[in-house]
């Protein structure tokens, strides 16, 4: 593209990174901004590229967009594009009000770099088809979709290294100076994220203000974010294409705490020789998630909860791979799963037997619970003990995140998989059973007190509740939640990602983790991680 009028007219042609390219005022990471130019959106058009050097151009909204052979026309004679539009070279786009907004030249469309077809197709086959469009100068129609619903579609899902839609420099010297450039680009020095400590297993929190994130290598975790949140929380909306895809749309500090996590967990090899470990069961409940179809990325849960070890005890009786408190797995029992806890034994008092009976834990359960001295868990042993049992117990946690993920209000927020995954940590809604059992930072409770206070914003709950500096914080700092729970959902987010790309690398032929091997294609945001392959994790380092 050239900027024909405005501040930009005399930089010369600039080379866009497609397949999709938002234009406007400010149309976010990938985008072509346009500042200093009045009467512009923020996405004032997308442009779409074709196979074969076909583009296309459409309005966003009822932005006002121009087409015209070429410059020598009255704008104000042409009436703006209400749909979408075949681009050829040497044409002309006015894009804003007639005597403001910026006027551009269309050089070219040129497939450059490598590109793995079907990559993008998982979100273009999500929309509607018009049916063919014309291609220019009389060519094969191609297949056309919905031009506001493929303006959508994130460009940073494409490689950093992929040029689809690079224009020409200069007609006489084309070849030359693209193709170096192109070059230069595909060589430039990018960090990359591998493991180069020992670090920890696992990290509960982040400090987001003494975080360094790398901002080009982490623009990569935007295709996994749509992938396993974003996308699901669309669906459980039921809000395709209504706006949640946008990336102004997304909860941005929680993306960024994600973000943040992803790297601290990515440099650790014990991170990585955990996964290891727990390759099998974490391959187990990716096939139970799937074919409860709820979202793959609380297979990470366990991970969190208890780094899926069948025995760990927290401070307050929670047990077992998904730490189930003693009182949920007898309410999961009474609603019919086969999951128990019973005749368990005490610390100091081998002879006594206690069983639970109540519904749910008591609110503040390290002073009430039955189980609880001085701040203590006393059982020493349960002779029946589901929650050790990992089938059983990723069943009795399909049923609990069930009953968060279909409740409507949740559903409705846009955020449903964070406000399901926290609910694992601060309880769903207790009330239910009785109000004894009324706590006030359940996630239910929680979530529509703050909407009542901040109505349309519920996609942006759990980010904007994430107060305390670290998840041993006291309180809630002034959020919604407790600081554990503040800190919860994005490490689990972080785990998943990184697990995606290990296993995919070093188990992609087995069933849970075939799916995930599109990502560490050359196009997959894998390709920024320095993933360690499994001889090297087993050797313990390179």
């Amino acid at each position: 593209m050239e900027l024909v009028n405005g501040p930009l007219s005399t930089v010369g042609q600039q080379v866009l990174r497609g397949p999709v390219v938002r234009i406007g005022a400010n149309p976010g990471p990938g985008g072509f901004k346009l500042a200093g130019y009045r009467g512009l959106d923020a996405r004032q058009c997308v442009i779409t590229a074709y196979e074969g050097g076909i583009a296309s151009v459409a309005p966003v909204g009822q932005n006002q967009v121009r087409l015209a052979p070429h410059a020598n026309v009255r704008w104000q004679d042409i009436d703006p594009l209400n749909d979408t539009a075949n681009l050829t070279p040497g044409c002309v786009l006015h894009l804003g009000p007639v005597g403001r907004g910026a006027t551009l030249t269309f050089v070219s469309c040129q497939r450059l770099g490598v590109w793995q077809e079907g990559q993008l197709a998982s979100e273009a086959a999500d929309v509607d088809d018009p049916g063919p469009v014309a291609a220019p100068g009389g060519g094969p129609a191609i297949a056309a979709v919905d031009a506001r619903k493929v303006g959508r579609i994130r460009t940073s899902l494409a490689p950093v290294w992929f040029l689809g839609c690079a224009m020409l420099i200069a007609v006489t010297s084309a070849s030359t100076i693209l193709l170096a450039g192109v070059f230069q680009y595909l060589n430039r020095d990018v960090a990359v994220i591998g493991p180069e400590g020992d670090g920890y297993e696992m990290w509960e929190s982040v400090d987001l203000e003494q975080a360094t994130l790398d901002l080009r290598l982490l623009e990569g975790l935007e295709q996994p974010y749509m992938h396993f949140v974003v996308r699901p929380n669309m669906e459980a909306a039921g809000r395709r294409g209504q706006g949640l895809e946008e990336r102004d749309a997304w909860d941005e500090r929680f993306f960024q705490f994600v973000s943040a996590s992803v790297e601290r967990h990515g440099k650790a090899w014990r991170f990585f020789r955990r996964l290891e470990a727990v390759r099998v069961e974490y391959g187990r409940v990716v096939l139970a998630l799937r074919d409860s179809e709820l979202p793959e990325v609380f297979a990470a849960m366990p991970y969190q909860e208890s780094l899926y070890q069948s025995a760990a005890t927290s401070e307050v009786c929670a047990k077992g791979w998904w730490q189930f408190m003693p009182e949920v797995a007898h309410r999961l029992n009474k609603e019919g799963l086969d999951f128990r806890v019973a005749d368990c034994r005490f610390r100091g008092n081998d002879s006594a037997s206690w069983s639970p009976t109540d519904t749910a834990p008591p609110p503040n359960v390290r002073k009430n619970g039955a189980y609880m001295d001085g701040g203590a868990c006393m059982i020493d042993r349960c002779r029946v003990d589901d929650r050790t049992d990992l089938r059983k117990a990723t069943a009795a946690a399909i049923f609990t995140l069930e009953e968060a993920f279909r409740d409507p209000l949740l559903r409705q927020s846009g955020s449903a998989v964070q406000l399901t995954m926290t609910s694992h940590n601060a309880g769903y809604d207790d009330e239910r059973f009785g109000r004894k059992y009324r706590k006030a930072y359940n996630v239910r409770p929680a979530y529509k007190k703050w909407l009542a206070r901040n109505p349309g914003k519920g996609s942006l709950f759990t980010g904007q509740n994430i107060k305390c500096r670290s998840h041993a914080d006291k309180g809630t700092c002034g959020g919604a939640y407790l600081a554990e729970t503040q800190h919860y959902a994005y490490t689990i987010v972080a785990q998943h990602f990184l697990a995606v790309c290990y296993y995919a690398q070093n188990y992609g032929q087995e069933r849970a983790f075939a799916p995930w091997r599109l990502f560490t294609s050359s196009d997959g945001y894998c390709s920024t991680f320095d993933v360690p392959s499994r001889a090297e994790v087993l050797a313990g380092s390179r």
